[in-house]
């Protein structure tokens, strides 16, 4: 896939470092659906799109859900882009699973967009790695590394007015191009084209610090309350005082947090659904004694949606987080890493688990032939 480089090599000098063009990194790949099924999608609630439009030197954006109308009289130059396309097909997490060699923490989702000719979203830069695998037909990707990022003003999306392309290609099939973050590029549609966005998220500094702080707000735990015995009278009483602000700072300064608290806070942060993620627990279960011989027989896979990730002691599951403690550790390690497993456990209390998240929708079991 990353042609004569291994993941480490690819690791070492490329990733978030400079980029890649790889030809034939995924050789009779021609994509994993027509623009009809794409727009399909788009009509979808369960799916994040978005229709972008070029017509008469101005930008435009609609969010979807969509309608089928709105594919009808439009522009020359439009694009539809559909989100988290690897949480509707099952070929789009297989091909996720293609990149692994980059922690499943740091992946966001499977991108599809589809552009007739000419069709773009203009020059733009990202703030994370993304892999922009051709499916079918061509797109010309022009990049640059200027550090000018002037946007067009009053435009519904972040489109850079001074873009001045450095280089150039033109991607067909298969081909592959893999930029860092924050590098400026142009995707242009060569006839009908589809483009296949592999993302990694980067949340920042700040998102995380937010995050944290709600996450401490229902982990911490303080004794006590504000007391002010020794009192004493103001000249004015509108003034917060000297001595509360002391008193306060006091108390802040008291909150405290470990290596141990930031690794909950990731696993259950980083394996959070997004809003608009429902899980469907299946409508007639099954009963556990049928379930556990349906996985000796058949396997058992995460639902596309769910994300499994763990540390050294704890195991996450779509925001929730257990300790390994009683559970068959290896297994579900394996299981995570997977995504899949072709066997049960043998320990009935990871069985009663398992059970469980195929009862809340977030496993289900394999079907005949899978791997």
């Amino acid at each position: 896939m990353l042609g004569d480089i291994t993941p480490r090599d690819f690791l070492r000098d490329y990733w978030h470092k400079k980029p890649l063009i790889i030809r034939k990194a995924f050789p009779g790949f021609t994509g994993l659906m027509t623009p009809s099924e794409l727009i399909e999608l788009s009509l979808s609630e369960d799916a994040q799109s978005r229709l972008v439009t070029f017509d008469k030197e101005k930008w435009s954006l609609k969010e979807g859900p969509f309608e089928k109308r709105h594919f009808k009289k439009l522009p020359k130059s439009w694009t539809l882009l559909v989100q988290g396309v690897n949480h509707h097909l099952a070929s789009g997490g297989r091909l996720l699973k293609e990149f692994d060699f980059v922690p499943h923490a740091r992946l966001d989702d499977l991108m599809v967009s589809y552009a007739p000719d000419g069709g773009g979203v203009g020059p733009h830069y990202d703030s994370y790695d993304v892999f922009l695998l051709q499916g079918m037909g061509k797109r010309r990707w022009q990049i640059s590394s200027s550090a000018d990022r002037t946007l067009v003003p009053d435009a519904p999306l972040r489109i850079l007015s001074s873009f001045e392309p450095e280089e150039e290609w033109v991607l067909e099939s298969g081909d592959m191009l893999y930029l860092p973050p924050k590098y400026a590029h142009n995707g242009i549609a060569v006839g009908d084209s589809m483009t296949y966005s592999i993302g990694f998220r980067a949340p920042s500094n700040i998102e995380l610090a937010r995050e944290f702080l709600v996450y401490l707000q229902d982990h911490i735990e303080m004794e006590g309350m504000y007391e002010d015995p020794d009192l004493a009278l103001q000249d004015h009483p509108a003034e917060i005082g000297e001595s509360m602000l002391e008193k306060v700072s006091e108390v802040l300064l008291r909150i405290r947090w470990g290596k141990s608290d930031v690794e909950r806070f990731l696993g259950i942060y980083l394996s959070e659904p997004k809003p608009h993620l429902f899980f469907d627990p299946p409508d007639r279960p099954i009963s556990e004694k049928r379930f556990v011989e349906a996985m000796g027989k058949r396997g058992v896979r995460l639902d596309p949606k769910s994300q499994m990730l763990f540390t050294q002691d704890h195991l996450f599951i779509n925001g929730e987080a257990l300790s390994f403690v009683g559970l068959d550790e290896e297994y579900l390690k394996s299981f995570a890493d997977a995504r899949s497993s072709p066997a049960a456990s043998t320990d009935p209390e990871t069985m009663s688990l398992l059970y469980q998240w195929y009862r809340d929708g977030y496993i289900e079991i394999g079907e005949e032939g899978d791997d």
